[in-house]
């Protein structure tokens, strides 16, 4: 039976005072409420964040004032270039990536895991294999898999988890990599288990072999900083509606290995990277909201205690204020993950509920291996109507889904119940979902 956590304690020690995180929730014009005025603790956001202000407000300017094409001599025109340029630089700044001209924007991760796997295939004889996880979301699955459907690549291999407690076996990964392998693609969180993986392990296995090193970030970006110089992956993929934002994803990529490798595109369209990646004519506002993010970002910095403006190699004063941001973000979500784990005051945490099935890491001196994302099942009673409960009695919207990750078939489930937390949510919150989850979890 794990330790309860006295109230005071856990507020005592949390990175983000109650002044803080009113301001912060402020920041979300749906932080408290949806649209039709009901009050709930939105608990879904590995499936799509809440949007910042600061993005919408942004997107919104950049839909009507810069509605033109790009190329033109107008002002329209000259306005949504601008936009666009200054988006891509915030992205850049947010991954610390040394060149704006590094970022490519396109529908959604899966389609960027697509156009990336087909431009590498075009160099493949078909018999090299493609080295990744049990543990990934199928848009990080999928396209190497048609690779091999396509006869393009011989296999691809899935490094298993350590299903105990949801940790990546690097050991076996490394064991599947030998001279055919050609890429090696992990996430860097999973969607399901909330675990990290060990990226600089990951890379050194890659590099060792003179593979491809790509990351998904798509579940990770909102949790904790990514630096794409440190990481030294080749390629790395998020979305913006995982971040604050809207639909519409990024991909970092290796200038040299962006204008190395030949993505289809149309004809007349630019030989050069970033451009000839991406298909059709870009949309303003989602960069214009992406920039938006990083604005909250940076406001979020300057509200950290200045012991936490850490001292960090970046290429830009805007990505050190992001690394700032991200690592108090990251150190809340460990706040928030320990009262998940352990309970608050009276009300017990998912360790100590007697009928709770919870999958990956459970053990609360481990926090630094997993973002605040649980999954688990709740014995005798379907994951659906959990979710109903919780939401009609106590108004946390959260859901039980496969959430298009391998991870329920590993475990021979067909969906799990998962919780995932960002910076708005509150210990209040997470003591409603708990004393939620507690009231079925009586004998």
């Amino acid at each position: 039976m794990c330790r309860r956590l006295q109230k005071g304690n856990v507020e005592e020690h949390m990175i983000f005072e109650k002044s803080i995180l009113k301001r912060i929730r402020a920041e979300f014009p749906r932080a408290a409420s949806d649209a039709r005025g009901r009050r709930r603790a939105f608990m879904d956001n590995g499936t799509g964040t809440l949007v910042v202000g600061r993005a919408a407000r942004a997107e919104a300017a950049a839909r009507i004032d810069c509605s033109a094409n790009i190329e033109a001599i107008f002002h329209e025109s000259k306005d949504a270039e601008a936009t666009i340029l200054e988006g891509r630089k915030a992205v850049a700044d947010l991954l610390n990536a040394p060149s704006h001209d590094s970022i490519v924007s396109g529908e959604s991760a899966t389609s960027l895991f697509f156009s990336l796997s087909y431009a590498m295939a075009r160099d493949f004889t078909g018999k090299e294999n493609v080295v990744t996880t049990d543990y990934e979301h199928y848009a990080n699955l999928s396209p190497w898999i048609e690779l091999q459907k396509r006869g393009a690549i011989s296999e691809v291999r899935f490094a298993r988890l350590n299903k105990a407690d949801g940790t990546l076996d690097l050991d076996h990964l490394k064991t599947l990599v030998d001279d055919k392998t050609k890429v090696v693609t992990v996430t860097a969180a999973s969607n399901a288990l909330g675990t990290k993986t060990n990226l600089d392990e990951a890379g050194k296995i890659a590099r060792a072999a003179n593979a491809y090193f790509v990351v998904d970030a798509v579940h990770h970006v909102a949790h904790g900083p990514m630096d794409v110089q440190a990481i030294d992956c080749d390629f790395l993929v998020f979305s913006g509606y995982k971040i604050f934002s809207s639909h519409g994803s990024f991909l970092y990529g290796k200038e040299h290995l962006l204008k190395a490798l030949k993505p289809y595109k149309v004809a007349p369209a630019p030989n050069e990277p970033p451009h000839n990646w991406e298909w059709g004519t870009r949309d303003q506002a989602k960069f214009a909201g992406m920039k938006g993010v990083t604005e909250h970002l940076v406001w979020l910095a300057d509200q950290v205690d200045t012991k936490q403006k850490r001292d960090v190699k970046v290429h830009s004063d805007r990505a050190r204020l992001l690394r700032v941001a991200m690592h108090a973000i990251e150190e809340y979500g460990r706040d928030l993950s320990k009262t998940v784990l352990e309970g608050q005051g009276s009300v017990p945490g998912l360790l100590q509920m007697r009928h709770v099935k919870l999958y990956g890491p459970a053990e609360p001196k481990r926090l630094e291996e997993r973002d605040p994302t649980f999954s688990f099942k709740l014995q005798n009673m379907s994951d659906q109507a959990v979710v109903e409960h919780l939401w009609t009695k106590h108004g946390i919207a959260l859901r039980a889904d496969n959430f298009y990750s391998r991870v329920p078939e590993v475990y021979d489930v067909p969906t799990m119940i998962r919780i995932s937390l960002v910076h708005y949510n509150t210990p209040e919150e997470v003591e409603r979902l708990l004393k939620g989850l507690d009231e079925l979890d009586q004998p």
